[in-house]
């Protein structure tokens, strides 16, 4: 990632959707040449010189301080997930003097007996490349179109979502679904920009879906370790599931993803379904 480049179109992007009204500021007659605020009216509401906001926009700024950070993310309205990624961008955090912590691939079994005594939720441990290198077996279930569709049976939820045709079946909120996904992978970006496995995946992603380019060049960031997943599930139909997902700290890269349904919900009731499902197709025939 060109870390200059990031930071000014990133800038450029937050500035642009922000009016005049909403930053308190008087309108200037109705021939503005650039959408959102001038650059000159960011640095007045931070508290900086013009010169030194281009340079900062420009990413020709050495050291920056926290303060003047804060002062611009106020000015530009961020929210402390985008605060966050633009002081990753700037260098002022720690994590990017260092080198990428290599990530695990492999599970440990600790892990995998956690995800094994959840038979009442839909587990996995995914990485920040969106791979889902384990599952217990109702999270198998759950997400069986990823797994059928995964060729070396390691899903990637971020390829498949732009990659698979399948996927605005099964994601039934898909545009929302898509743009969580992206925003998610820029401030993972941001935050560990020496990632070659992340970098690779999004480019392969940006040169062979025209969905997520359009997305990409939004620069929206946000954090989505919780929230709901809607998805249509092609034996027990729709469900709406609420997810948690958690970093494991003994294992870099590697996140606790666990699935959920409202007690006594439909998507409840089809949960148990699927788990009886899955334990009936899976069990020895009486006969052999």
């Amino acid at each position: 990632m060109e870390t200059g480049n990031e930071l000014r179109e990133f800038l450029v992007s937050r500035r642009a959707r922000i009016t005049p009204e909403q930053a308190k500021l008087p309108a200037y007659g109705g021939n503005r040449r650039v959408a959102g605020l001038r650059r000159e009216e960011v640095a007045m509401l931070a508290g900086v010189s013009v010169d030194y906001y281009t340079k900062l926009e420009r990413g020709a700024v050495g050291v920056v301080s926290e303060s003047v950070l804060d002062a611009v993310a106020r000015a530009l309205q961020l929210t402390p997930t985008e605060r966050d990624h633009l002081f990753h961008l700037t260098g002022t955090t720690a994590s990017l003097r260092t080198a990428s912590r290599p990530m695990r691939t492999l599970v440990r079994p600790a892990v995998q007996r956690i995800l094994d005594g959840l038979t009442e939720s839909p587990a996995f441990v995914g990485t920040v490349t969106r791979g889902l290198i384990a599952a217990n077996t109702l999270g198998r279930e759950t997400y069986s179109p990823l797994y059928d569709a995964a060729p070396d049976g390691i899903p990637n939820t971020a390829r498949y979502t732009f990659l698979n045709p399948g996927a605005k079946e099964f994601f039934i909120e898909w545009d929302t679904a898509a743009a969580n996904l992206v925003a998610n992978l820029r401030r993972e970006l941001g935050t560990d920009p020496l990632n070659r496995d992340l970098q690779q995946l999004i480019d392969d992603l940006n040169r062979d879906s025209a969905e997520f380019r359009v997305l990409w060049r939004s620069h929206d960031v946000r954090t989505h370790d919780a929230g709901i997943k809607f998805i249509h599930h092609p034996v027990v139909g729709d469900l709406h599931l609420t997810f948690e997902s958690m970093p494991l700290p003994a294992d870099p890269g590697q996140n606790l993803i666990i699935y959920g349904a409202e007690p006594g919900s439909e998507t409840a009731d089809r949960l148990r379904l699927l788990a009886s499902w899955s334990a009936t197709s899976q069990a020895p025939d009486a006969a052999t």
